[in-house]
C-alpha cells in the first residue's frame, strides 16, 4: 500500500480556511492512507480556554469532520488529521481516522506538551488500533513519541503503521521516530506543520516540520524540509511491519521479558 503526509501552515483561528487547504490536498492525494498535522484545522497557540472552545468541534458531529467524510467516501483512501475537540465540558487535543465509509474512530492525545495542559484534558482513549484493510493503523499524537511506551502498546496491539500528526518544535522529534519503529518493528507517518505562530505576549513558536515516513528497519523513506504545502507519498509492504524477527533465535516481541520491566 501507499501512504503519506501533507505537511502545510495553518492559519491560527481560519477553520474555514484551513479546511478547504486539508480538502484539496485529499483531492489531490494519489496513494492509500494521508496524515495531516496536529490541531490543522485552529493553528496551534491559544490564548484561553474560551480561544479553544470556539475552534473546538464535537467528534464525530462537528462539520469539518462531516467535510472529511465526504471528500473520502467511496475512494480508497483513510485519513488522519489532528483538530481541538470538544466532549462538553471537556476538550481534547484529539486526532481522527476517516475512510470510504465515513468517521472510523478517535484517539486522545495522552501527553501533553507545554502550553496544552492548561487548555486540554489529559486523554482519555488509551491506544488504538484499527484495521483499514490494507493495514493496521494506531494514532499518537505529537509529544507521545517521546514515551517509549506509547508506540510500543500499539506495536503489541497489533499496528503496522503509527500515524503521528504533529506540530514539532523541539528538533529531535525526527531521529527518534527512526528509534520508535526500529524497536517495534513497524512504520511510522509523522505529518507535522511548518511556519511560526506568536500570538499576545507568547513567545515565537517556529515549527520544524520534518515530516517523514520510516520504514520498520530504521531507514527514512521520505522526509521534507521547512517547505510549505509538501506531499511525501512511499510504498510500504506491511509484511515488513509483521515480521518481528531479528535473526533466526530473536524476535522482538516474542522475546520480550516482561516480568522484570518497571513500568
Amino acid at each position: 500500500m501507499s501512504g503519506g503526509y501533507y505537511q502545510f501552515s495553518p492559519v491560527f483561528g481560519e477553520v474555514q480556511r484551513n479546511l478547504e487547504t486539508i480538502l484539496n490536498a485529499i483531492h489531490n492525494f494519489e496513494g492509500h492512507l494521508l496524515v495531516f498535522p496536529e490541531l490543522a484545522f485552529s493553528g496551534y497557540q491559544f490564548l484561553s480556554k474560551d480561544e479553544v472552545r470556539e475552534l473546538a468541534e464535537d467528534i464525530p458531529s462537528g462539520p469539518a469532520i462531516k467535510a472529511l467524510e465526504e471528500a473520502v467516501r467511496g475512494r480508497d483512501l483513510h485519513v488522519v488529521v489532528g483538530l481541538a475537540e470538544q466532549d462538553h465540558d471537556r476538550l481534547f487535543n484529539s486526532a481522527v481516522l476517516i475512510g470510504p465509509k465515513g468517521y472510523i474512530g478517535r484517539y486522545r492525545k495522552t501527553h501533553l506538551f507545554f502550553e496544552e495542559t492548561l487548555w486540554f484534558d489529559p486523554g482519555d482513549t488509551g491506544f488504538l488500533v484499527w484495521d483499514i484493510g490494507k493495514a493496521k493503523v494506531g494514532l499518537l499524537v505529537c509529544f507521545d513519541w517521546f514515551f517509549p511506551e506509547a508506540a510500543r502498546s500499539l506495536a503489541i496491539k497489533g499496528a503496522d503503521i503509527l500515524c503521528h500528526p504533529s506540530n514539532l518544535v523541539l528538533p529531535y522529534c525526527p531521529d527518534a521516530m527512526v528509534t520508535r519503529c526500529l524497536e517495534n518493528g513497524v512504520f511510522a507517518i509523522t505529518a507535522n506543520r511548518v511556519g511560526r505562530e506568536q500570538r499576545g505576549e507568547k513567545p515565537a513558536l517556529p515549527f520544524i516540520g520534518m515530516s517523514e515516513i520510516v520504514a520498520p528497519n530504521g531507514k527514512i523513506l521520505c522526509r521534507s524540509s521547512l517547505k510549505d504545502g509538501e506531499v511525501g507519498l512511499c510504498e510500504m509492504d506491511m509484511a515488513e511491519a509483521r515480521d518481528k524477527r531479528i535473526n533466526p533465535y530473536n524476535d522482538l516481541l516474542k522475546d520480550r521479558r516482561p516480568q522484570w520491566y518497571v513500568l
